[in-house]
């Protein structure tokens, strides 16, 4: 059974990493910033800590309660289109990075922060944009957009 002091250690490195990633949705501009990611990953890594071994069915509640969440980062825009998403989805890797951090994990528990910041800061890395899809899109024909009509320059191939 892990001391109170590892288990305070498992919430501050849960609390300090989801306020890493909340600090840069902050700059963003995105609905949720460093006190909701901080206070998601407080509260997961504390469950996660002190009921991971004894009522792991909490922890998954805790999870489904994280949906909520996102739910309310996406639908809280006025504007007719989706905004939020890619937040809503850095909250629930947050909150899964959190439970890491609460079983004790901390070094993945780091690394999944640094994962998590290079997807989300991965188009304004001057050496790595060259992985942003957007560069690539207009390549690419978008799936919403109707059949290409059936070449006639081939015959169909045989059965």
């Amino acid at each position: 059974m892990p001391s109170d002091w590892d288990l305070l250690a498992r919430v501050l490195v849960g609390f300090g990493l989801a306020f890493t990633i909340g600090f840069e949705r902050e700059l963003r501009g995105s609905p949720a910033g460093n006190r909701t990611f901080s206070l998601v990953g407080a509260s997961i890594a504390g469950m996660t800590a002190v009921l991971w071994r004894e009522a792991p069915q909490a922890v998954a509640g805790a999870i489904t309660g994280i949906g909520f969440i996102g739910v309310g980062v996406v639908l809280h825009g006025e504007n007719q289109f989706v905004r939020g998403v890619t937040t809503a989805a850095a909250i629930f890797a947050t909150a899964a990075m959190t439970v890491v951090a609460g079983t004790g994990h901390l070094l993945l528990a780091a690394l999944m922060t640094g994962g998590i910041l290079l997807s989300l800061e991965l188009r304004d890395i001057p050496v790595l944009r060259f992985l942003d899809a957007r560069r690539y899109q207009q390549r690419f024909r978008n799936d919403d957009a109707p059949p290409l009509p059936a070449r006639r320059d081939r015959p169909d191939p045989p059965d």
